[in-house]
């Protein structure tokens, strides 16, 4: 059984700036590993039909030779399908790093292809499009800038009539941007942020992911906080973007995840997340997180909601990314989350899995670390009962992320520590005393215990 441990606290202030220390410290690895994982993954457009038209065939690594020989007949053969097969073998030995190598230091090789790009003949654009898209993939920087003549071209089709020339042009785009700050440095005043504010309005879901794709590329460069998020957020691209995550018979996972990630990196800037507010964002993400909490709320044919619910994981953990980044550092979106009456749907949203879970025990600790006068809204409410309920999980983090909530909570509404002593919350905590634990189990029962 627990007994009274003796001794004087530490004075409040010291304990709650800890807490804050280890929070930020610990939120901070965690968007270096989201962005770290972000900029590795670059999107390959590939499909049967492309294979099928190769032959099915193993491609080969291409050397100088073979190279000039299928720019030839692309350029100058006989007939179309004798082009179209010459740039389906390139586009094939492209798949090789080696021949990636190969192909932007042979002599003319780009602007032969940029000539097949710019063709009046569509099969042909096609195929040198999806060469450069071969070529994007690369993960060398110098093959990235070697399709810096392409770049204004890609950017000129992105208002042509085909969905899906528009789409591999965007993931061409996106490839290249990620890699090459020469890329970035020349879209940026041939007009590509109001091209892609042009292409968010496309009824295409194919084009909306991968311009959501290409725009979070952009969005997460280095430079982006100075050059490139003024001039987005200045667009008609937020206001887009917010109408594409509100829920309804229209909302695309795929669509509403790439734009979940755009909105990430632009609050992270701290930019203007205020105009952000002004669009309409706390509003957009309550229905979102009270359409998906409804949807947990549901009795009939639970088993179908659930499933419904785990199919939409990386919407529901992006939601909740997005309120963490809005509330880390703010007290004014704290104070509108809680106008929101947005508590009781998030506690809804717990039992969903370990990760969401973890996530939205995280913003209500950004909220409860702002003071006594949010944590009166926090309690008295449902939060207690649900914190209770959640020492009966064997899982460690959520567990500790809730023992962090209680600390800030008690701390603040010292009532609410009483409330927890009266409902046998010391006991639930008995079972936590583990290693990965301990520490913040006895300073959980000193708040209690010593007020």
């Amino acid at each position: 059984m627990w007994s009274r441990r003796q001794g004087r606290l530490r004075p409040m202030g010291c304990g709650v700036e800890e807490l804050r220390r280890r929070r930020r410290e610990r939120e901070a690895a965690l968007r270096k590993a989201r962005r770290e994982q972000q900029l590795v993954s670059k999107r390959l457009l590939r499909d049967d039909d492309q294979e099928e038209a190769g032959g099915g065939r193993v491609a080969a690594v291409l050397g100088e030779a073979e190279l000039q020989q299928f720019l030839q007949l692309a350029q100058r053969g006989m007939e179309e399908k004798e082009k179209e097969r010459a740039l389906v073998s390139l586009r094939q030995g492209l798949q090789h790093p080696e021949t990636q190598e190969t192909f932007i230091r042979l002599e003319s090789s780009m602007r032969t292809l940029v000539g097949l790009l710019t063709s009046n003949q569509a099969l042909l654009q096609l195929e040198a499009a999806r060469c450069l898209h071969e070529l994007s993939h690369s993960e060398k920087p110098a093959v990235a800038e070697a399709c810096l003549p392409a770049t204004s071209y890609l950017l000129t089709y992105l208002s042509g009539h085909s969905s899906d020339f528009i789409e591999l042009c965007l993931y061409t785009l996106g490839n290249l941007i990620v890699e090459s700050e020469a890329v970035r440095r020349q879209l940026l005043p041939q007009g590509i942020i109001p091209a892609l504010a042009a292409c968010i309005q496309s009824p295409h879901v194919a084009v909306l992911e991968a311009l959501g794709y290409a725009l979070s590329q952009l969005l997460q460069a280095r430079e982006a906080p100075e050059k490139i998020i003024p001039s987005v957020l200045g667009s008609t691209l937020p206001q887009h973007m917010l109408q594409l995550l509100q829920p309804g018979p229209k909302l695309s996972l795929g669509v509403a995840v790439e734009f979940a990630w755009c909105l990430h990196y632009i609050i992270c800037s701290q930019v203007n997340n205020v105009l952000l507010i002004t669009h309409g964002i706390l509003s957009t993400l309550e229905l979102l997180l009270l359409h998906l909490a409804e949807a947990v709320q549901r009795t009939e044919d639970a088993g179908l909601e659930l499933f419904f619910l785990r199919k939409q994981p990386s919407l529901l953990s992006e939601g909740l990314w997005l309120l963490n980044n809005l509330t880390a550092k703010s007290p004014s979106f704290c104070t509108s989350l809680l106008s929101l009456d947005l508590i009781e749907p998030l506690l809804q949203l717990l039992p969903v899995s370990n990760v969401v879970g973890i996530l939205v025990l995280t913003v209500l600790c950004n909220v409860a670390e702002k003071g006594p006068a949010y944590c009166q809204k926090l309690w008295p409410g449902p939060l207690l009962s649900s914190l209770l309920d959640i020492l009966a999980f064997s899982d460690t983090e959520v567990v500790d992320q809730s023992l962090e909530l209680m600390q800030l909570l008690f701390r603040y509404r010292p009532q609410a520590a009483q409330a927890f002593l009266e409902q046998s919350g010391l006991q639930a905590l008995e079972k936590h005393e583990v290693a990965q634990l301990q520490d913040r189990v006895h300073a959980l029962r000193d708040i209690v215990l010593h007020g």
